[in-house]
């Protein structure tokens, strides 16, 4: 019986990382790590940690180097700029080191937010003008990535919604937890366009082109073009709650206090790369909603 083939996964407690473990553990030999040891499945490593970092992947002999973590928080990262170059660029620069000694592909997680938003959507071809800290530290890994391992998957997801109450940290959890909370009015702004990514799509996408060797770039997130204004519109419908939760749409700067960090208008990705090789298993953000919704939030109202 052949043996199963290993994969390191580091910073792997986040949302991601979850759909990562989950998606890959019955097939896969999985090492997981995270500065954050917050499931049993989890070791601890602090990936910024050259050395350490290198010990550990070294140690585990994997086939291949998955590089999930990073700090998502623009406001963090804006006013943190030195820890979130360290955390999301330089310890991707480890990453590839390591790959590269241990002739491994590496995995590595971009974002939509790397764009200016000034088109209205952008294919894995358009050119990046990131526009604040979070976004330059997160293009400068992906450049790093690009033009110096010798294989790799660069995969960009866009607003990310997986894990559920627990480790979902982004804008589906903020909106569940105000309804959780007894809110029957909800602010949501109309004015930021995107594409939703559902973690466990992202993960099977992610494992396909793994196991099809197609390296390379790609955008990766779910279909249908939306805003924010509009998701949380279906989520409160498809929770039932329509009638009493209203949502009220507001600018941007009702927010700007809070959320000061620059955003770009429009976060929309094609999956055109993925698309034309005929790979794209990412399905239309509200069928994902709703299965998102059905397998962790049962039971959470």
């Amino acid at each position: 019986m052949e043996s199963r083939k290993k994969i390191y996964i580091a910073g792997c407690g986040g949302m991601l990382g979850e759909a990562f473990f989950r998606v890959y553990r019955e097939d896969y030999e999985l090492e997981c790590s995270d500065i954050d040891v917050n499931a049993g499945w989890l070791k601890f490593l602090d990936f910024r940690d050259r050395d350490a970092y290198f010990e550990a992947v070294k140690e585990f002999s994997p086939d291949y180097l998955f590089h999930l973590g990073a700090y998502t928080s623009l406001e963090y990262c804006e006013v943190n700029p030195d820890d979130a170059y360290v955390t999301n660029t330089l310890a991707v620069e480890n990453a590839v080191h390591i790959a590269n000694e241990l002739d491994i592909p590496v995995l590595y997680i971009s974002t939509a937010g790397i764009f200016d938003g000034e088109s209205e959507t952008y294919d894995d071809w358009d050119q990046p003008r990131p526009l604040g800290v979070y976004a330059r530290s997160k293009y400068a890994g992906e450049r790093f990535v690009v033009e110096n391992a010798r294989r790799y998957l660069v995969c960009r997801a866009g607003w990310m919604m997986g894990a559920g109450p627990e480790k979902d940290k982004k804008f589906i959890q903020k909106i569940m937890g105000q309804i959780k909370s007894g809110a029957d009015e909800l602010f949501v702004v109309n004015d930021k366009l995107g594409t939703p990514t559902y973690t466990v799509d992202f993960a099977r996408n992610v494992r396909l082109l793994l196991e099809k060797e197609v390296w390379g770039l790609y955008n990766m997130v779910c279909g249908g073009m939306t805003g924010r204004f509009e998701v949380a519109s279906e989520l409160v419908r498809m929770l039932g709650l329509a009638d009493r939760v209203a949502i009220k749409a507001v600018g941007s700067d009702y927010f700007k206090e809070e959320y000061f960090a620059a955003r770009p208008p429009s976060e929309r990705l094609v999956d055109r790369k993925l698309t034309l090789r005929g790979l794209n298993v990412m399905r239309d953000w509200r069928v994902c909603l709703r299965e998102y919704l059905d397998d962790y939030y049962a039971g959470y109202l």
